[in-house]
């Protein structure tokens, strides 16, 4: 740690040229000795100084490629480590041997994995609703950014759980909590891998169905209304539950903000019709 310390001097910022000019310097001392001896004798022998001087040169240039090369595993580790602290997925390092940088690597490897499952573990829980287990209005909104990339037809959907508020009055939050729990799983049984649900907020629900048209859309939140105000055992103590929702098409992220407007717009036509339906946004045609 001392010479460390003592040649700090020498670029403080990177370390790695403080290596090549310490061996820079160390690969020219035979050169200039024997120039120092030639002087002082005042014997020069200039073929073989610059035979000396050449071959110098050539081994300068090439101890210092190689040292640049065995410093590169390093470079590479601490950008890894770089990027995870930046919030960047975790990238596994090549494997290494036995050596000082293999045991280095082991070390930054060990470190980036569980820097990033902490970092991916403290957004997935900015993310998730901690009652339903779905994503919050966070983080349906970060995943369908990443889903609606394309150009295809999509469809948001907001559903509403009918009379709620009743509900929580006549049978108590904890009553009202296992209903809301319930019903998530109800709506993420019934959606593809590719689909995503969100607890919207409240009693309200969100799901959104890339590279899907509106009577797809349509026909699965039916059956899902269907199975849910058919099932005697899903009520509390005889109080039929049932939902409503909206649906809207879109096609780009940045019509998302519209539709969830035009879904929420149709949802409440869905209530005052009555209540236990789906409705799709006025002027759309499934």
């Amino acid at each position: 740690m001392r010479f460390y310390k003592a040649t700090a001097f020498l670029f403080p910022r990177h370390y790695e040229r403080r290596i090549l000019l310490v061996c820079l310097v160390t690969a020219l001392i035979p050169l200039t000795a024997c120039i120092v001896l030639q002087a002082t004798t005042g014997a020069w022998n200039i073929p073989t100084l610059t035979t000396l001087f050449v071959a110098t040169l050539v081994a300068a240039a090439l101890g210092l490629a190689a040292i640049h090369a065995l410093l590169s595993p390093i470079g590479h580790a601490v950008t890894v480590l770089d990027a995870v602290r930046g919030g960047h997925p975790f990238v596994d390092l090549p494997e290494c041997g036995d050596d000082l940088v293999g045991r280095l690597f082991r070390g930054a490897a060990a470190a980036a994995s569980e820097a990033a499952g902490r970092i991916e573990s403290r957004l997935e829980a900015t993310e998730r609703d901690p009652l339903t287990g779905l994503r919050n209005r966070s983080g349906f909104l970060d995943s369908a950014e990443s889903l609606l990339l394309g150009t295809g037809n999509a469809v948001v959907a907001l559903v509403d759980v009918d009379h709620f508020k009743l509900i929580n009055e006549q049978f108590g939050r904890a009553a009202s909590d296992s209903l809301l729990k319930g019903l998530a799983m109800r709506l993420e049984d019934s959606l593809r891998r590719t689909d995503i649900a969100a607890r919207w907020g409240g009693e309200e629900f969100a799901v959104l169905f890339p590279d899907t048209q509106l009577d797809e859309a349509r026909l699965v939140m039916e059956r899902l209304r269907a199975s849910v105000a058919l099932d005697s055992e899903f009520g509390l103590e005889g109080w039929p539950v049932t939902f409503s929702c909206g649906l809207a098409s879109l096609r780009t992220f940045a019509d998302l903000g519209d539709a969830t407007h035009r879904a929420e717009a149709a949802l409440h036509i869905a209530k005052e019709s009555g209540r236990n339906r789906v409705q799709i946004a006025r002027g759309e045609n499934a």
